[in-house]
């Protein structure tokens, strides 16, 4: 099998659950926001505050339309839906799993979406707007789609694994 990209909201378990499916299935692991992260010797939130939105996005574009890789598991950053080059590049090396968690679970988890260092793009203001405009764009994207809700983190790397016809 090619690379397992895992897309979906902020804290939806692209990394964790990502990680340890890794393990699990004998496969690279790639964290698309570390490589930001060590790249620009920031975190998420400063690189944000730092670029703007969109001078965020396109550093965004460049790392995951970047990435070369076989057999690995790749968790992207949440945003990677808005970029139609990346996201394109993305498919094209695998098996593209969205990790879809309810509004009132994200906004559960994510209690300060500034904090977190989720890129706010155009009008929207709230976590709600923000899921309201990012699932469709998950939703174009997902080759399968994993529902996370009430789930522990091994619940959701068996559910990835099952959802992709793999043994865990």
């Amino acid at each position: 099998m090619k690379n397992l990209i895992l897309i979906g909201m902020p804290s939806s378990g692209k990394s964790t659950a990502g990680v340890l499916l890794a393990k699990r299935i004998g496969y690279g692991f790639i964290d698309t926001d570390l490589i930001i992260q060590g790249e620009q010797g920031a975190l998420l939130s400063r690189i944000i505050e730092r670029e703007g939105a969109e001078g965020f996005l396109a550093i965004e574009e460049r790392v995951n339309a970047g990435i070369a890789a076989q057999r690995c598991v790749i968790a992207t950053g949440g945003s990677v839906c808005y970029l139609p080059r990346a996201m394109q590049h993305l498919k094209s090396m695998g098996t593209v799993v969205y990790l879809r968690l309810s509004e009132g679970e994200v906004a559960r988890r994510v209690p300060d979406p500034v904090l977190r260092g989720v890129v706010m793009r155009g009008s929207v203001r709230t976590l709600a707007e923000l899921y309201a405009q990012r699932t469709p764009l998950y939703e174009r994207y997902a080759d399968v789609t994993v529902s996370c809700d009430g789930q522990t983190i091994d619940e959701t790397v068996a559910a990835i694994a099952a959802a992709v016809g793999m043994e865990v």
